[in-house]
C-alpha cells in the first residue's frame, strides 16, 4: 500500500515537472526554437489543426525558424495564424516557405522574462508540495485505518520527502538553465 502511494505521488510529481518544462519551452528567448509555436493552430480545409501537422516548421539557424508548409496555399492562412498569436512575432514568406526571424531581447524584457520563468518554476514547486501533502494524507489515513504500520507510515512520509526534493531540485536546474538561456545575448 506505502508503494502504491509513493507510485502516485511520483508520477504526479514527474507530470508537474513536465508541464513545468513545456511551459519554459513556449517562452521566448532571444534564439530561435520550434517549441515557440507549439500552441499555434491554422484554419486550413474547414478545420483548424496545429501548425506541426501542416507544415515542416525547424530552426536552421539561431535566430531563424522556417515553416514549409505541406500545402502552399496554406501559407496566408499560417502568417494569418501567427500574426493573431500573441508572440510578438512579424513572419516573411516567398509564398512557399515562411521565415521568421527571431529579434535580440532588451535587457528590460530579459528581466521580465526571469520574473515569468521563475512564478512559472514556483507554481510547479507548489504543485509538487501539493502531491507531497495529498501523499502524506494518504498514508496517514492507511495508518488510522491500521492498514499500514507507523514505521511504514515514517518510510513512507520519508520517501516522499525524497521525491519531493528530487522533484523540486529537477526544477531548480530546469529555472537556471532557462534563466541562463534568457540572459545571454
Amino acid at each position: 500500500m506505502v508503494k502504491d502511494v509513493r507510485d502516485r505521488a511520483e508520477a504526479a510529481m514527474k507530470k508537474a515537472v513536465d508541464a513545468m518544462t513545456r511551459e519554459f519551452a513556449s517562452v521566448r528567448t532571444g534564439r530561435a526554437s520550434t517549441a515557440l509555436l507549439q500552441g499555434i493552430t491554422v484554419e486550413c480545409y474547414g478545420a483548424v489543426s496545429p501548425l506541426q501537422q501542416v507544415a515542416t516548421v525547424a530552426t536552421p539557424e539561431t535566430r531563424l525558424i522556417t515553416i514549409q508548409p505541406w500545402d502552399q496555399s496554406l501559407v496566408p492562412a499560417i502568417e494569418k495564424a501567427i500574426l493573431k498569436s500573441d508572440l510578438g512575432i512579424t513572419p516573411s514568406s516567398d509564398g512557399r516557405a515562411i521565415r521568421i526571424t527571431i529579434p535580440p531581447l532588451t535587457e528590460e524584457r530579459r528581466k521580465e522574462l526571469v520574473r515569468v520563468v521563475r512564478r512559472m518554476a514556483e507554481e510547479g514547486r507548489v504543485a509538487i508540495r501539493n502531491v507531497r501533502r495529498d501523499a502524506n494524507d494518504k498514508l496517514k489515513a492507511l495508518e488510522k485505518q491500521k492498514k499500514i504500520t507507523e514505521d511504514d507510515l515514517k518510510k513512507g512520509v520519508e520517501t516522499v520527502q525524497k521525491l519531493t526534493d528530487k522533484s523540486i531540485k529537477e526544477i531548480d536546474t530546469a529555472l537556471a538553465n532557462k534563466e541562463k538561456e534568457i540572459l545571454e545575448f
